[in-house]
């Protein structure tokens, strides 16, 4: 099994703030796509997925309406 560190981050939609919520997080999964929509059960979301170099995968998510992303990074 894998082991990434999980960079979340929840974009801010109050107009005038640009700050938003950012969780770090070691988690151990095969596949960060299928480890996501285990953890998101039971909610609306929308995914869109990008590989990126190194093994880090990138997660855009549109959770219950509140626009998240998630970086999955190999340790």
């Amino acid at each position: 099994m894998a082991e990434y560190e999980l960079v979340r981050e929840i974009k801010n939609l109050c107009r005038n703030n640009q700050m938003r919520d950012i969780f770090f997080e070691e988690v151990e999964c095969e596949d960060p796509e299928k480890y996501l929509r285990q953890r998101l059960k039971g909610k609306q979301i929308e995914l869109s997925v990008e590989e990126g170099t190194g093994g880090a995968v990138t997660i855009h998510a549109v959770v219950d309406g509140m626009i998240e992303k998630y970086v999955f990074t190999p340790i």
